[in-house]
């Protein structure tokens, strides 16, 4: 692959950045550079502006109302969004679900579906994970049973990340108990409006409500929100995992993230002498920095295949492991960097306690985001179960 940049390819980026630099609002950039929790008329406004440029689905093909960029152009997007500090987009809807019905879904929901996930009407969540089944999610327990021209759902999903801002949510559902696992599973879209649906808040150790609970007791789905066949859920399910780990990669969020690292890394501490001029410090940044460069050319490689009609396969199990750890070691890096301005604590108590961040309001959200992150190697599949794939197919197993 030919690593160097075009002149049509650096001139999409010089109009990426003056979109950025017209669009994206210095107050929202500083709400995101500084990590703060963003509302949800802040996605919102920002999912609006990326959709009147009609750059809101990169990945969509043209035909489905999306940009049909290619890979180079969605890695250059990434880059200079992360480096602006624009909002990550809110991919479960427009990255997850919307691949799963323009692969699967009939023309009456893709017709339906898809323009609502563009223009807004509709903010998606996934159901996936329940309290007994995470990483092993084919053991799942959530029932629908078919009852005339509706499915009755009854069970329960958790670690619904926003699940309290959407009207929708897309479930993986038992609908025959008596099969292998894998193979009574479907996959049907519920309006959380129905009656029957609660959202019930997980308060996370930082006080922020990011993840639910979501029960259904004796809910009713139109037989028409099931997606494919029957029972085939597990297939469809596999392909929007897949593009989730994909996602979860974060190339674009590391490389911010690194710049970052470095520049309170050269700031003189209390001795005088930068961090970065520490040995271990700085055999760790360049490590670091190697990995990121290597993961972000396989990144360009796994999205062309997707965007050339392929589903990633193992590949994307390996850019998942890969790209957690790295985000994992940045975030570690960061922490260490700020020193005692990573501490959860109000900006006085540690005042004139160490003068190595010229700004320490800068250093307050580090450590929020490196424990929020340690999930990272649990979810889209744990990194030990993407490993044990990554050994099969390696072994000669199949995919």
């Amino acid at each position: 692959m030919d690593m160097s940049y075009t002149p049509e390819e650096q001139a999409f980026r010089a109009e990426v950045r003056a979109f950025l630099e017209a669009e994206l609002s210095p107050e929202l950039a500083e709400k995101v550079r500084l990590d703060r929790d963003l509302t949800k008329a802040d996605m919102d406004g920002w999912h609006a502006t990326l959709n009147a440029r009609g750059w809101l689905a990169p990945n969509w093909p043209k035909s489905f109302g999306g940009a049909e960029w290619n890979a180079v152009q969605r890695h250059i997007f990434e880059e200079e969004a992360c480096a602006a500090h624009a909002p990550r987009v809110v991919p479960f809807g427009l990255s997850m679900l919307a691949p799963v019905l323009q692969k699967f879904g009939s023309k009456a929901q893709q017709e339906h579906w898809l323009p609502r996930i563009l223009d807004g009407s509709d903010w998606w969540c996934q159901g996936y994970s329940e309290p007994g089944a995470g990483s092993d999610l084919a053991s799942l327990k959530t029932k629908a049973v078919r009852d005339g021209d509706h499915y009755i759902v009854n069970g329960q999903k958790t670690w619904t990340t926003l699940g309290q801002h959407a009207n929708m949510i897309f479930c993986l559902v038992r609908t025959d108990p008596d099969v292998k696992q894998q193979e009574g599973i479907s996959f049907l879209l519920i309006d959380m409006d129905t009656p029957g649906v609660e959202v019930r808040p997980i308060i996370l150790l930082d006080g922020t409500h990011e993840v639910n609970e979501v029960w259904f007791t004796d809910v009713k789905v139109p037989v028409e929100n099931l997606v494919g066949e029957e029972n085939k859920g597990w297939t469809y399910a596999k392909y929007l995992l897949n593009h989730e780990r994909t996602n979860i990669a974060g190339v674009g969020f590391s490389q911010a993230g690194l710049a970052a690292v470095k520049r309170v890394a050269r700031a003189e501490n209390h001795n005088g002498r930068p961090l970065i001029e520490n040995p271990h410090f700085a055999a760790r940044l360049a490590q670091v920095e190697i990995d990121l460069r290597a993961m972000a050319t396989t990144n360009l490689r796994i999205v062309s295949k997707a965007a050339a009609g392929g589903a990633p396969g193992v590949e994307a199990s390996m850019l998942k492991v890969k790209g957690t750890i790295i985000r994992q070691e940045i975030n570690d890096l960061a922490r260490r960097a700020a020193g005692p301005y990573a501490m959860p604590f109000a900006s006085e108590a540690v005042e004139g306690a160490n003068d190595m961040v010229p700004d320490p309001h800068d250093a307050g959200p580090v450590a929020a985001s490196y424990f929020n992150n340690r999930k990272l190697s649990i979810f889209g599949g744990s990194n030990e179960i993407q490993r044990g794939i990554i050994a099969k197919v390696a072994m000669g197993g199949g995919r």
